[in-house]
């Protein structure tokens, strides 16, 4: 029994080893059994409008339940109102629009404000910096909404619009060109966007900024190269990853982003005829085309939302597994970046 002791007290102390172990495994599988779940659950529920609506479901523009006023028909096999039509066209279309827009007019603001922060400010004025930054990332998007279409729409509508409108007909710049309507639309949109993912791109960008090393730094400057070409050859190459990284989380959250699109894009399923006018994107339209879908008694419009939503996080996988090959193949050789320049 004495013999026994040793080996009984090992096996107790290494059970809770055994449990953490267990317990992180088990972490570590629950966001793919999540996201495996999510796909599975969509694609069930969208069966029937995937069956209904075909190909035309990405070609076509109109979104339109049908008339709640006649007998539900059948057509190869799905049941469905008269006149029901489905496409999601201009609503993929203003998705991508709105939010590479915000990536447009976010990501330069964003990565020079986390220079500066990082590199340019005193301490103290960086750490206030900072805390706004923070401040401005937990802001809830709702309020990001209100502001858009009841402060900063009529504000550009009445001041800023107006002159973009009257830019050159000339490549690049015509794209400002036409009505400016009453502030809500796709440039509203973007803007709103591009606001909202400052911070997470700044914030990001400020803490790489941060761990890269202050002997790097001090090498490339006693080889006597300048703050701006340390810059350039040190810094900027060593967060390049984690920079291609902290823009893909931004452009996940515009792609994404529902309620304060839904209040400043006017959402209307339309292709837009300008940069200013009406549009809307899947997320906005899964929220605001909701009521009106539970009332289809044939159910066909919430599975239509289920495709379309589907739709969306495709999109989004497609958009990560893309970006992670870019970091992948903006990290190789970047180890060792002192000198690099040279």
């Amino acid at each position: 029994m004495a013999a026994e002791a040793p080996g009984l007290a090992r096996a107790k102390a290494r059970k809770p080893a055994r449990v953490l172990r267990a317990f992180v495994a088990s972490a570590a599988v629950i966001p793919l059994v999540a996201l495996v779940a999510m796909v599975a659950v969509l694609l069930v529920e969208a069966l029937p409008a995937i069956s209904y609506s075909g190909f035309g479901f990405f070609t076509s523009g109109v979104w339109d339940i049908g008339s709640l006023y006649s007998n539900a028909v059948r057509t190869g096999g799905v049941l469905h109102l008269v006149g029901a039509q489905y496409g999601a066209l201009w609503l993929i279309v203003g998705t991508l629009e709105s939010s590479a827009l915000a990536l447009v007019i976010g990501f330069p603001i964003a990565y020079g404000a986390a220079v500066t922060i990082a590199e340019r400010l005193p301490r103290r004025l960086a750490a206030v910096l900072s805390l706004c930054l923070e401040v401005l990332a937990g802001i809830p998007s709702v309020v990001f909404g209100l502001w858009g279409v009841l402060v900063l729409g009529p504000i550009l509508a009445r001041d800023v619009y107006p002159t973009l409108a009257k830019l050159p007909d000339v490549p690049v710049l015509d794209v400002f060109r036409g009505e400016v309507g009453s502030g809500e639309g796709l440039l509203t949109a973007g803007i709103v966007l591009g606001i909202m993912i400052i911070p997470i791109i700044a914030a990001t960008t400020r803490d790489l900024l941060r761990q890269v090393p202050t002997a790097a730094k001090e090498g490339a400057e006693a080889l006597g190269m300048t703050k701006r070409e340390t810059f350039k050859t040190v810094q900027a190459r060593w967060i390049r990853s984690g920079v291609f990284g902290a823009a893909v989380l931004g452009l996940g959250r515009a792609l994404g982003e529902t309620i304060a699109v839904a209040l400043v894009t006017g959402s209307e399923i339309q292709n837009p005829t300008n940069i200013y006018d009406t549009m809307t994107t899947i997320a906005a339209t899964i929220v605001s085309q909701l009521d009106s879908a539970l009332t289809d008694p044939t159910h066909l419009a919430v599975k239509s939302l289920a495709e379309v939503a589907l739709v969306l996080l495709l999109i989004t996988l497609i958009v990560n597994v893309a970006a992670r090959l870019l970091v992948r193949r903006s990290a190789r050789d970047v180890a060792l970046p002192v000198g690099a320049g040279l």
